[in-house]
């Protein structure tokens, strides 16, 4: 892969670079509530799939195809007015799908190591929690954000252990971005619920 510029000894290629800065800006619209996030969403996805599949992450390459689905998901879902009014799950749900992650992330794992990835433990935690986080932003959850906090202090141990340092980098910007994430939809949410006093958990 061609290389754009070297920091501390370290090349940051045209590709990892430009996987950061569209993903960048992907979650900076999420932060904000616009549809537009999801173009974004998906040409990071195409380029950050080709970048995991060159360091044999599998698992986070095989992330980036459910963030494109997700993102043509979210493009119809959100509509011309976005993420209005954010939710939150029931604690039945949360229960449920803190269940489901679990189980994906072992399934994914015993998998990896059948195929002979590397960081089988981490990669298929990122997909799992990956999958999860994403979903619930499509549905306006705003427990979409603690989630992604995890996922991406876990993605940038996991990255920066692969020798992707400019990514794991990225990914630790991306745990504040997500805290200030959370802290937007939960204030958008709140005055959405005192405007309508039937809002209702879904």
């Amino acid at each position: 892969m061609t290389v754009l510029f070297r920091v501390w000894n370290y090349d940051v290629t045209i590709i990892e670079f430009a996987s950061v800065i569209t993903a960048l800006l992907a979650v900076g619209l999420s932060i904000r509530g616009t549809r537009w996030t999801w173009p974004f969403y998906v040409l990071s996805s195409l380029l950050y799939g080709w970048l995991f599949l060159e360091s044999d992450l599998f698992a986070s390459a095989a992330m980036q195809l459910i963030f494109i689905v997700a993102a043509i998901w979210g493009w119809f879902s959100w509509g011309r007015e976005g993420a209005r009014a954010p939710g939150w799950l029931t604690q039945t749900h949360r229960l449920i799908g803190a269940a489901g992650v679990l189980v994906l992330w072992a399934l994914v794992a015993l998998l990896l190591h059948s195929i002979g990835g590397a960081a089988i433990w981490g990669d298929a935690f990122m997909l799992a929690g990956s999958l999860a986080a994403q979903v619930l932003m499509v549905l306006q959850k705003t427990e979409t954000w603690p989630v992604w906090i995890v996922v991406n202090a876990v993605g940038a141990v996991l990255y920066a252990t692969q020798g992707l340092y400019f990514t794991s980098l990225f990914y630790a910007v991306l745990i504040v971005m997500a805290a200030t994430g959370w802290r937007a939809w939960s204030a958008r949410g709140e005055t959405h619920d005192m405007g309508s006093p039937t809002a209702a958990r879904v």
